[in-house]
């Protein structure tokens, strides 16, 4: 491979991170305050949990037939711009209800979108993953992802600091919705090429795919969607409202940080993505036994672990696809991942939340437990089928 179709393969990564940058300040920072918003609004804890799990069924549930069509029909870009339009109509509407039932429509209609771009996304990115690592492409792009989601949370904090409010806050992410839509018709630019044929036709092992969609599943299980995250750090009055978006952000970086470290690793150590994820889940069991606490150095200490394990999980499963499955299945492979995920986030948010209003200590044993059971998951697979090494790049 030439060193010139590495170079344009990293000017997409950098180009469709960009997108996703300005993406993610939008949804990052209506996902970081919508909690609290629901808890204002008069939500409790199950509620605050079913409307995240289903936003996330909805969001996760979808992509596998998005991902069909986008197949079926190659219309990645269509799919991609239908999907990125979606926040131009939710941002502005969060700045004018005042429910929790028409928050809840909002945040289910803002998944939607997700789940119409994501799988045409993940695609075009695998391209360029082909001519410069699995890892690095998507490491890089989660990066420039949660760089996004860094600046969305702040930019709320900074307008309810100033007296606007949650609602002057969802206003002003309507700017960076805009330029998420400028943005992808400017990375289009930078399309890789359709073919690259030392890695088109790599064999993959579907029982490999199944065991990454189980572990991957069971730690989704188990990693608490932020809104229930904020609802208890709202309800615990563990920070003010301004400073859990703050806190938000903190987990921001810390997943950009890590999804950097974490997509390094798993080219250089080709083939080892599942251990590596097992290795992180492990660690990351943590998180809810001191995110759930009261004690706010406990707390900020659990963010740091769900922010490390979510990275991790964002970045090598993702990495795990487009190392095994063939081009021209990546659409619908990215949208069995997305569902099948989507589907244990859901129970888990729902489960979770319904814990969290019987006992906290409740919620926190389910979610560390899952984490674990996942991460077993992936070790036992790896070990049966091997854990065949990705190609190498030339």
């Amino acid at each position: 491979m030439t060193d010139d179709a590495r170079r344009r393969g990293l000017r997409f990564v950098v180009a469709m991170g960009v997108v996703s940058l300005w993406a993610d300040l939008c949804y990052e920072g209506i996902r970081g305050a919508v909690g609290p918003y629901l808890e204002h609004l008069g939500a409790d804890a199950a509620t605050v949990g079913a409307i995240a799990g289903t936003g996330e069924l909805v969001g996760y549930g979808l992509r596998w037939f998005a991902g069909r069509w986008a197949d079926r029909t190659g219309r990645y870009w269509a799919f991609a711009f239908a999907g990125y339009a979606t926040n131009l109509i939710v941002a502005p509407a969060l700045a004018m209800v005042g429910s929790w039932q028409a928050v809840a429509a909002l945040v289910v209609l803002e998944r939607l979108g997700k789940a119409v771009r994501s799988p045409a996304k993940a695609t075009l990115v695998s391209y360029a993953a082909d001519q410069v690592g699995a890892g690095r492409a998507f490491g890089l792009h989660t990066a420039m992802d949660q760089l996004g989601g860094v600046g969305g949370p702040l930019v709320v904090a900074a307008v309810i600091a100033a007296g606007g409010g949650y609602r002057g806050g969802f206003a002003a992410l309507t700017v960076a919705a805009a330029l998420a839509v400028v943005s992808l018709a400017y990375a289009r630019r930078f399309e890789p090429p359709a073919v690259a044929p030392n890695l088109a036709t790599a064999p993959w092992s579907r029982r490999a795919i199944v065991g990454y969609l189980v572990g991957v599943a069971l730690i989704g299980f188990g990693l608490a969607d932020w809104a229930l995250l904020a609802f208890h750090q709202a309800h615990a009055r563990v920070w003010s409202p301004s400073w859990i978006l703050v806190a938000y952000a903190g987990a921001m970086a810390t997943e950009g940080v890590v999804a950097i470290g974490v997509g390094w690793l798993n080219d250089r150590l080709a083939g080892k993505g599942a251990w590596i994820l097992a290795a992180v889940a492990v660690i990351g069991a943590g998180y809810p036994l001191a995110g759930f606490s009261s004690a706010p150095v406990a707390v900020a200490i659990g963010l740091g672990l769900w922010a490390a394990t979510s990275a991790t999980v964002d970045a090598l499963a993702k990495a795990g696809i487009a190392e095994r499955v063939p081009r021209a299945a990546r659409g619908n492979a990215y949208g069995v991942y997305y569902g099948v995920f989507g589907v244990a986030w859901w129970l888990g948010s729902m489960t979770l939340g319904v814990a969290y209003d019987h006992r906290p200590a409740l919620a926190a044993g389910i979610a560390a437990g899952a984490l674990v059971l996942g991460a077993a998951t992936l070790v036992a697979t790896a070990r049966q089928t091997g854990s065949a090494a990705a190609p190498r790049l030339p």
